[in-house]
């Protein structure tokens, strides 16, 4: 399996981090590569533990509610020679195309919890990544007030993850704020990397198979009509591919062209959301093979590494919440850019 190797370089101005909805430590680890040292991850949902502590295993995840947690009790986690960092990603599903009439107050809320925290510990930097709908959310911009009247020099915008290493067709919004110098997001830069070059190598499984050498690499079953679907589907394609006794109704609305669609080798992947494991859903089938593309596939296409572990041998968690923990997850290589445009903010002062 080809996979891009870090080139970060971990030399440079010693920062500290705390990473808010840290999950199962995507951005932590980006972050790391970049040589920003993430000492604590806060995270609400206990079943993230051992997924973060293990491949992140000098950072300490902290099981909490950001709406109970204050600044003074981060900072123990700091220390006065480093420059400090906070970093996060809430919740994005309010903030969603596909959710947003259905937007919960108590999670869109929690942007504001992370703006409160700035504004009681002022730390040196400050990054936040998520889906595009919360740029002209109100809660996004009660945030970038707050770091304006706490003299912050600010860079936000939606980037195209593709052009940043990450083999699929994301667009986030992401933005970075420090105290000590000026801060610029990351410059796009050239990959031509698409789905064959992370997942092509992997064992074939079969629908509702789990690999016998990684737990990870498992998919759902399919009922027998979907797998009759997916075997008459192109990579690429859609329902219009099927026999018409295997087409519902629904599937002729023209906003539904893309579920139950096949990734194909030569292109990016479509933004892995937790709902991938479904072949319903998106164009998460694999190129391939008659199933949804697995877990571990999912976690390569955020760029994981191959050897990320995801299941907790003590644990009895579903392909589903597995699915949740990679979909809710920042990709690690955009985790990285990140960490060196932080670090070039400090690196002067």
């Amino acid at each position: 399996m080809s996979f891009p190797e870090s080139a970060a370089s971990t030399c440079g101005p010693e920062i500290l981090a705390v990473d808010v909805f840290c999950g199962i430590g995507g951005l932590t680890h980006g972050l790391r590569a970049a040589g920003i040292d993430v000492v604590v991850g806060i995270d609400i949902d206990p079943s993230c533990r051992y997924a973060y502590e293990t491949n992140n295993f000098e950072a300490t995840f902290l099981e909490a509610d950001i709406k109970d947690i204050s600044f003074n009790e981060l900072k123990p986690y700091y220390k006065e020679s480093a420059f400090t960092a906070l970093v996060g990603c809430a919740p994005c599903q309010p903030f969603s195309a596909h959710t947003r009439r259905t937007a919960v107050a108590d999670n869109c809320e929690l942007v504001g919890h992370f703006s409160r925290l700035i504004q009681e510990g002022t730390p040196d930097v400050v990054s936040m990544e998520n889906v595009q709908g919360l740029a002209k959310h109100e809660s996004f911009l009660y945030l970038l007030s707050v770091l304006d009247d706490l003299n912050y020099d600010v860079d936000f915008g939606i980037l195209n993850f593709f052009q940043y290493g990450v083999p699929q067709r994301r667009r986030r919004l992401v933005m970075i704020a420090s105290r000590q110098g000026q801060v610029r997001l990351p410059k796009p830069t050239v990959y031509t990397k698409n789905v064959a070059d992370y997942i092509r190598d992997l064992n074939p499984i079969s629908a509702g198979e789990t690999s016998s050498t990684d737990p990870a690499h498992a998919s759902l079953p399919l009922s027998t009509t979907n797998l009759a679907r997916i075997r008459q589907s192109k990579p690429g394609g859609s329902w219009k591919d099927w026999d018409k006794n295997l087409v519902n109704a629904c599937h002729t609305r023209a906003y539904y062209p893309a579920p139950y669609g096949r990734m194909q080798w030569d292109q990016p992947a479509p933004t892995i959301t937790t709902q991938f494991c479904y072949y319903s859903t998106g164009r998460f089938g694999h190129p391939a093979q008659d199933r949804a593309i697995s877990v571990r596939e999912a976690a390569l296409l955020q760029t994981f590494p191959p050897d990320y572990e995801l299941v907790d041998p003590n644990a009895d968690l579903t392909i589903r919440k597995l699915a949740r923990h990679v979909g809710n997850a920042v990709p690690v290589k955009i985790g990285e850019h990140i960490g060196n445009s932080l670090k070039r903010a400090v690196s002067n002062v």
